[in-house]
Order: structure tokens, then C-alpha cells, then sequence
């Protein structure tokens, strides 16, 4: 278990707050942590790392990270940390930035074989793409196979088809290591896709704390509409089959027919329109 009970004063978007967060997380899980900007998501992604000091208490395991007498040293914390800014170093090729952090070549090969880098290995940052710096990031931060895993938006610079490719990444390497994962996102597909657990954070204190689709899945009244989504699931309970779309920021739920539901492909865009408050769902290109 990692045990999380700690209190900082911040300067917020309104003003002084105090951030207070009070967690018990199962380790290897996959938690994803939202809220708007400024309610403290990357503060308290540092004060897990070390980076940034607080009062409080925080166990991983049966080790202590940081009480009233304490607070390890951020290099001797079992952390990996991926940035937005990807964080290389420039004068370092792809292979040498993951073996500045341990000199395991053999680690360093199945990372870049896991996320398709092997043949870049001699590049250097400069001549890479953002996708491509992103996942030698994510490489790089799990070189010492950490405990925790924190990515603060890593993704949030990325096209939609880039971002995909390293969600799909990001997740292999999740369930690959058994580390315990917390990212920070605003985006509901990004979150269903990947997080066991979502937790929001409102002016320092958790405002929602469930599985994704209790969090974030939002259903409409009953007026009349017709928006384009992204199919993310189709869950089938008995004869009934659900489709779960992501529209904008909310995640809603229509209920689909059989026929319906063998039509669709998750991953696909969507229309979502209802007519007599019935509402139906076609495939991308049927509209």
C-alpha cells in the first residue's frame, strides 16, 4: 500500500489555499489525477517525488518516505518522472539519456524495443519528434524500475494519434513493470483508457475519488442534440449493449441494439444524436 496523508499551503487561482490530501493507494494501480489548473495536481506530484516540501506523512510499502522527523531524498525514493517538456539532455543520443540513469544496457534494449526506438538509439533529441522524445522520456523514467511512476500531462503537446500510440505505451509498460502509476490529465478518453482510479482535485482538498466512469460519465437531459464523439467502450450487461463516447470534456452513455453494437469499433468517431428523446449512435461516415 502507499500511504499518503500530507498538508501544504499553496497560493491558488483564488488565492491562498491549503492543499490536504489524505490517500491510501493499492499499489500497481493506475491513477489518474484531474481537477482544474492551479488545485494543486502538480504539487502534490512533486511532494511525492521530494521535490517539494510538506508536512505529513508518506508510506510506500513499509517504507518511509517523509513524516515529522524525515523526508528521503528524492534520489533515494523509488520514483520515475516524465515531464510535459520531455526533460533530455541534448548532448546525450536516445541510448545514453536511459543509461545515465542505470548502466543496464540489457533493460535499456527491452525498454526501446517495448516502445519502437531500438533503431533510434543513436539519435540524439534534436532529431526526434515530440512523440518519439515523449516515449525516450518514458523510457528513461523507468530505467530504475521505480515504485511509482508520476507523469504530469505528458501527453498534453501531442496530436490525437500520437497521443494514442503512447497511451498504448504508456499502459504495456504500466502492467509490464507492476508499478504504481499516477498521471495527471484532463482528458476523459485519456483517463478511461487508462486509470483504474481517478482522482479530482478541487482548491487543494479531493473533490471525487471512484473509478472513471462513476467520476467522469455525465448524462444529458432531455433536450434534443447531435454531437460528434469518440467511441471509448461497449460494455454489454445481459442483452443490453452501452456505448461509453467522449464528447468534448464529458463522458456519456447511450444505450445501443445488437445490431448497433456490432456496427461500431471502439477507438472510431461517432455521432451522437437523439430525436424524441430516443437517442441513437451511427459510425463515422454514415452522417
Amino acid at each position: 500500500m502507499i500511504r499518503i496523508n500530507i498538508k501544504k499551503p499553496l497560493h491558488g487561482v483564488s488565492g491562498k489555499m491549503d492543499l490536504e490530501v489524505n490517500l491510501v493507494i493499492k499499489e500497481g494501480k493506475f491513477i489518474a489525477l484531474s481537477g482544474q489548473s492551479g488545485s494543486g495536481k502538480t504539487t502534490l506530484l512533486r511532494i511525492l517525488a521530494g521535490l517539494t516540501k510538506s508536512d505529513g506523512e508518506i508510506f510506500v510499502g513499509n517504507a518511509c518516505w517523509q513524516n515529522s522527523k524525515m523526508s528521503l531524498a528524492p534520489q533515494k525514493r523509488q520514483i520515475g518522472f516524465v515531464f510535459q517538456d520531455y526533460a533530455l539532455f541534448p548532448n546525450m543520443s536516445v541510448e545514453e539519456n536511459l543509461l545515465y540513469v542505470n548502466k543496464d544496457p540489457i533493460l535499456a534494449k527491452q525498454l526501446l524495443e517495448m516502445t519502437e526506438l531500438e533503431a533510434l538509439k543513436k539519435r540524439y533529441p534534436a532529431s526526434l519528434s515530440g512523440g518519439q522524445q515523449q516515449r525516450v522520456s518514458l523510457c528513461r523514467a523507468m530505467m530504475n524500475r521505480p515504485k511509482l511512476l508520476l507523469m504530469d500531462e505528458p501527453l498534453s503537446a501531442l496530436d490525437p494519434a500520437m497521443r494514442l500510440k503512447l497511451q498504448q505505451d504508456i499502459l504495456e509498460l504500466h502492467k509490464t513493470f507492476d508499478t504504481t502509476t499516477i498521471m495527471v490529465s484532463h482528458e476523459p478518453s485519456e483517463i478511461y483508457r487508462l486509470a483504474n482510479r481517478v482522482i479530482v482535485l478541487e482548491h487543494g482538498k479531493i473533490k471525487a475519488d471512484g473509478r472513471p466512469k462513476e467520476v467522469l460519465l455525465q448524462t444529458t437531459g432531455s433536450q434534443k442534440f447531435s454531437f460528434e464523439g469518440e467511441l471509448l467502450d461497449i460494455v454489454q450487461n445481459d442483452l443490453i449493449y452501452t456505448a461509453i463516447v467522449s464528447i468534448g470534456q464529458q463522458l456519456v452513455e447511450v444505450v445501443l441494439s445488437s445490431r448497433e453494437a456490432d456496427n461500431l469499433k471502439v477507438g472510431q468517431r461517432v455521432r451522437v444524436s437523439t430525436k424524441a428523446f430516443a437517442p441513437s449512435i451511427q459510425g463515422k461516415g454514415e452522417f
